[in-house]
C-alpha cells in the first residue's frame, strides 16, 4: 500500500477535458483517495467554478495547474501511463490491464533506486480519448476491462469513474512485486530533448530524405521511449548525439557548396 509521500508523487493529467462537472468528479475522486496533483492540458481555460461535482475537493481544483501542452505537463515525470478504452485504433504501445499496471506503478513509486519516481496518469477527452500524438508521450498504456457483448457499442467509462477506479487500484493494500529493473527512469523532458536531437541527426545526415517513411516525429518519440532509458543513459545518449551532430555540421561547412 502506498504511503502519502508516494501518493504525492502521482499526478493526474486531463487532456482536453472540457466539462467542468467531469473535472469536478475527478477532483472528488482524487480527494477521496488522498491525491491532490491535478494538471489540465487545454488550449482554452476551463470554468472550474462551475464544477459543482467537486464536493469537499475545492482545494484540489484551486491548486490545479493548467498547461498548454502534454510535453509541459509531463516534463518531470519518470513514468507516463496513458489510459485507453481500446476500440479499433491500432496499438503502438505495450498495453496492460489495470490490475497488472497497478502493480508496476506501485513498484515504481516504492523503488529505492534510481531515485524517487514521479508518475503521470494521462486521461483523454470525454469524447475522443487521447490522440496518437498525446499517446506518444506515454511509456505504456493501461485499460480498464469492460463488459462487452455482440452488437453492443464499445464500452467506455465516464472520466470521473475511470480516474476513481485507477486511483483505487493504486492505493489498495497489496504487496508490490520486487522488480530488478526500473520501468522508467529518465524525466520526460530529458527524453523529449533526446528525441529532438535524434530528429536533427536524422535530418542532417539525410536519413530523413532517403528513408522518409521511417522519419516521423511521433515515430522517433516512440523509438526513444521504447529504449527504457534511465537518466544517466539518457544523458549519455544526448551527449553522443550532440557530438555526432557537431561533426556532421562541421563536415558540411568544410566541404562547402
Amino acid at each position: 500500500m502506498l504511503n502519502q509521500s508516494e501518493i504525492d508523487r502521482v499526478c493526474i493529467i486531463l487532456v482536453r477535458a472540457r466539462d467542468p462537472n467531469n473535472i469536478g468528479a475527478v477532483a472528488r475522486a482524487m480527494y477521496d483517495f488522498g491525491f491532490d496533483d491535478l494538471r489540465l492540458v487545454n488550449q482554452y481555460p476551463v470554468p472550474l467554478e462551475r464544477a459543482r461535482s467537486a464536493i469537499d475537493a475545492s482545494h484540489v481544483l484551486e491548486n490545479a495547474v493548467e498547461y498548454r501542452s502534454v510535453a509541459d505537463a509531463v516534463a518531470e515525470c519518470t513514468l507516463v501511463v496513458g489510459t485507453t478504452a481500446l476500440g479499433p485504433r491500432k496499438r503502438e504501445h505495450p498495453l496492460f490491464s489495470l490490475a497488472g499496471a497497478g502493480k508496476f506503478i506501485r513498484s515504481e513509486l516504492t523503488a529505492v533506486s534510481p531515485g524517487p519516481a514521479r508518475v503521470g496518469l494521462l486521461f483523454g477527452s470525454e469524447k475522443t480519448g487521447l490522440s496518437n500524438d498525446e499517446l506518444s508521450y506515454c511509456n505504456w498504456l493501461v485499460t480498464i476491462p469492460m463488459h462487452s457483448a455482440e452488437g453492443m457499442r464499445h464500452a467506455s467509462m465516464n472520466l470521473g469513474q475511470a480516474v476513481a477506479v485507477c486511483l483505487y487500484e493504486l492505493v489498495r493494500d497489496e504487496a508490490a512485486p520486487s522488480l530488478h529493473q526500473p520501468l522508467a527512469g529518465a524525466p520526460a523532458a530529458d527524453l523529449e530533448r533526446l528525441t529532438g536531437l535524434l530528429a536533427e541527426v536524422l535530418e542532417t545526415s539525410e536519413y530523413s530524405r532517403r528513408h522518409p517513411a521511417n522519419f516521423d516525429q511521433i515515430l522517433v518519440r516512440r523509438l526513444v521511449r521504447s529504449m527504457g532509458l534511465d537518466r544517466s543513459r539518457s544523458l549519455a545518449w544526448t551527449g553522443i548525439l550532440r557530438q555526432i551532430l557537431w561533426k556532421l555540421r562541421k563536415q558540411d561547412s568544410t566541404e562547402g557548396p
